[in-house]
């Protein structure tokens, strides 16, 4: 049956543009103003949502998102509230499909079993865990797609034609390309590198590619969605929450309008992009629609 992930692909491939997928800390800066934040992330374009759960040691995560989650942490933020978080959207909005992105330290303390359980009553799609690679896919991995829930795996430019076979063959959902070497909100990658990526990628998977790290403004978001199947932004997004944070880092009358215009901008900006008018038929077919 296709989960919401696949619904939601499938209909962006039929109007042949790519998804914007944005990421946002769970309890930033508070439990209330992350829950308006992410009821409001459709309205203002987001396609799907990652929404992050705040780690003491996230090591893959740069500056802005580390501070996010610490300030989550700071909030009371529990991986119990984060899937109350999602419970809560999902009185409103069945359609936007929701991942959750971490590591799997809080989860193994929660118990694999009982979060995976939970999770999907509370209506989560998928999951990225970037500190399990595929040779532990018996930790996390295959119990989650047991359950129902897409384990959404993560490629970097160091993943080789060797090492990619391995990556995908319990990935669903989409595969998130990192597309650049190093931690979030570095760098960014070129448009050319990008293409070369999302073409190689193609020829080993059928699954969308969706594309991070470095994406920042609406046109380098339209430069990425004129080749990939998605967008992902984070670190942008967070950027701009902080700063219309108080001095005491409480949030503002300001916080969720200003992270949604943010997020309107970055919508525009996929939305624009020129794409191949073949696209759309040519995922529609390898997803056998």
């Amino acid at each position: 049956m296709p989960t919401r992930i696949d619904r939601r692909f499938d209909a962006l491939a039929r109007d042949n543009r790519a998804a914007l997928v944005t990421f946002v800390m769970a309890g930033d800066p508070d439990l209330a103003t992350s829950l308006s934040i992410l009821k409001a992330l459709p309205r203002a374009g987001a396609d799907l949502v990652e929404v992050g759960m705040p780690f003491t040691d996230p090591m893959a995560d740069g500056p802005s998102i580390q501070a996010a989650g610490l300030r989550a942490l700071a909030a009371g933020t529990t991986l119990r509230k984060v899937l109350d978080l999602v419970t809560e959207f999902r009185r409103e909005d069945d359609a936007t499909p929701i991942v959750l992105m971490g590591y799997y330290n809080p989860i193994y303390v929660y118990g694999v079993p009982r979060f995976l359980g939970e999770a999907k009553a509370a209506g989560v799609d998928g999951l990225i865990v970037v500190d399990l690679p595929p040779e532990e896919d018996n930790e996390l991995c295959l119990p989650a797609l047991e359950s129902g829930l897409a384990f959404i795996r993560l490629a970097t430019p160091t993943t080789d034609d060797a090492r990619l076979p391995t990556v995908l063959a319990n990935t669903s959902g989409f595969v998130y390309y990192v597309s650049i070497t190093g931690i979030t909100g570095a760098g960014a990658a070129s448009s050319d590198t990008v293409t070369a990526a999302v073409d190689r990628l193609k020829r080993h998977s059928t699954l969308p590619i969706a594309v991070g790290f470095g994406v920042k403004t609406a046109e380098s978001a339209a430069r990425i969605a004129a080749r990939a199947d998605g967008v992902v932004v984070g670190s942008a997004i967070i950027d701009v929450l902080k700063a219309s944070l108080d001095a005491e880092g409480h949030a503002t009358s300001s916080t969720v309008a200003d992270v949604t215009a943010l997020v309107a901008e970055l919508s525009s900006g996929v939305r624009r992009a020129s794409r191949p008018s073949s696209s759309g038929e040519a995922r529609s077919a390898a997803a056998g629609h």
